[in-house]
């Protein structure tokens, strides 16, 4: 009789295993995008950081990420049993503050444009700067994560508990490992590059002069995708959100991402044509 009941406990594991190893699979492909945004957001965010610092800053952001995760995977459940009618308006708030900073960016490097590259240097390389740097990170990463574990949440609603909590921190867990990973390989490639550029190999000093010629066009690369990608996610959020928007009807995919780009400026434009002016009369206030 108890070899009966531990086979059945074992059995109804293994199908609880089962049900979290495909709500997890599931969640992961629909969170796909926003991953790839996450990944060349926070690969733009290391840019400009000294090499030596570079490791330092991605795990500093990293166990930031978690952080993020342990926070919101909680929010989220509780949101989805007490207040399921707040994910939506909390999305929205993220989405806009993503469209803010990307036009911020875009309007500081516009303003000082002509500016000289000594001074920002300088700063780059300060401990101040990289603390910076590295909340400014934590804080769009806090956003990406929101969405991210939103749609994961969205997959899994059907699931019991159990599987909901396992999924959802097996997908919050997996992803940061991942996107932090991958970022720490981006900003160290050219570190490869010089190391191979020192071998006997001429294949391998080939190699590693093509990294070293191809990584500052990448890192530029990344930091233009980077931009977009806050359009991208914080315009799409309101594309999908917004009934009006959403009922637009689009050719194919590339128009539909360009339309949550058009949307994320728009968003953006209008946050900064608000905050700005009230954060300049702050300071002049507190001054």
């Amino acid at each position: 009789m108890a070899f009966a009941t531990l086979l059945t406990l074992l059995d109804d594991v293994a199908s609880m295993l089962d049900d979290v190893a495909l709500m997890t699979k599931m969640a992961a492909k629909k969170t796909a995008g926003v991953v790839g945004d996450d990944l060349a957001l926070n690969a733009n965010q290391v840019t400009g950081a000294a090499a030596e610092r570079e490791l330092p800053i991605v795990v500093a952001v990293a166990k930031g990420s978690l952080v993020n995760k342990l926070i919101l995977i909680p929010l989220a459940l509780l949101l989805a049993v007490f207040a399921p009618q707040l994910i939506t308006p909390l999305l929205m708030v993220g989405g806009a503050y993503l469209c803010f900073e990307g036009v911020e960016k875009l309007l500081h490097k516009w303003l000082h444009r002509h500016e000289g590259h000594a001074a920002d240097e300088v700063v780059a390389d300060s401990l101040t700067d990289e603390s910076a740097k590295i909340k400014g990170a934590i804080r769009t990463d806090f956003i990406l994560s929101a969405e991210i574990i939103i749609i994961a949440l969205g997959v899994v609603e059907q699931a019991s508990l159990p599987v909901k909590i396992a999924a959802l921190t097996g997908v919050g867990i997996g992803i940061t490992f991942a996107v932090y990973g991958l970022v720490a390989v981006i900003v160290k490639a050219d570190d490869l590059g010089f190391y191979l550029m020192r071998r006997a190999s001429a294949v391998q000093r080939f190699i590693g002069r093509v990294i070293i010629a191809i990584v500052p066009w990448f890192m530029r690369g990344l930091a233009v995708v980077g931009t977009l990608a806050m359009f991208m996610v914080g315009g799409g959020i309101f594309t999908h959100k917004v009934e009006m928007l959403h009922k637009i009807e689009w050719g194919n995919a590339l128009y539909a991402l360009g339309f949550d780009v058009l949307v994320g400026l728009a968003v953006g434009a209008a946050c900064c044509a608000v905050v700005l002016p009230l954060g300049k009369w702050w300071a002049k206030k507190s001054a």
